[in-house]
């Protein structure tokens, strides 16, 4: 009897330590860091998050596919473009992940160093500069300032770009 107890034992033991590696590896694969916590999330992996981030103070808001806490209790920014495929982040989806870091620093108080930008086979990390910083400003007052504007240009011949544009409905130039 007390055989079978301790091979019971071993044996849920021996699962947990696989069930572990197992889940280290599919975390590994989204371009999360291993060893760091998830703290918010919404891709529906974890749980469903209700509620965006929100900086009152720059006007802002935004929902990251991951926030991480790691070993050192930084909080990481992560974004995930399952499809993408690049040797280089682009330009834009540089400028989203630095809204989230700034989104990151007003919730939770500290200035992330980076954040995580996780292409399909590719993941890049993005140093959060103080000239990053400053280049994400002055797109969003450049943006600010054309919701303003009374005629906005296209600015792409991109079909499928314009196919999906929030602004589609009202705009006089769509391509489709």
């Amino acid at each position: 009897m007390e055989f079978v107890l301790v091979l019971v034992i071993v044996l849920a033991v021996v699962g947990a330590f696989f069930l572990r590696q197992r889940g280290r590896a599919a975390q590994a694969q989204t371009g999360l860091p291993i060893d760091a916590r998830v703290v918010y999330s919404d891709t529906g992996a974890w749980q469903r998050v209700e509620k965006a981030l929100f900086s009152r103070r720059f006007r802002l808001t935004g929902k990251p596919d991951y926030i991480v806490q790691d070993e050192t209790g930084a909080m990481i920014p992560i974004e995930v473009k399952p499809n993408r495929t690049a040797p280089q982040p682009r330009h834009s989806d540089t400028m989203q992940l630095m809204a989230y870091g700034i989104l990151v620093e007003e919730k939770f108080r500290v200035r992330p160093a980076y954040g995580l930008l996780k292409y399909r086979d590719e993941v890049f990390q993005i140093a959060f500069t103080d000239e990053l910083r400053a280049e994400f400003f002055e797109i969003l007052q450049e943006m600010r300032a054309a919701r303003r504007a009374k005629h906005v240009a296209r600015s792409h011949d991109d079909p499928t770009k314009c196919r999906y544009c929030g602004y589609r409905q009202e705009c006089d130039e769509r391509l489709t």
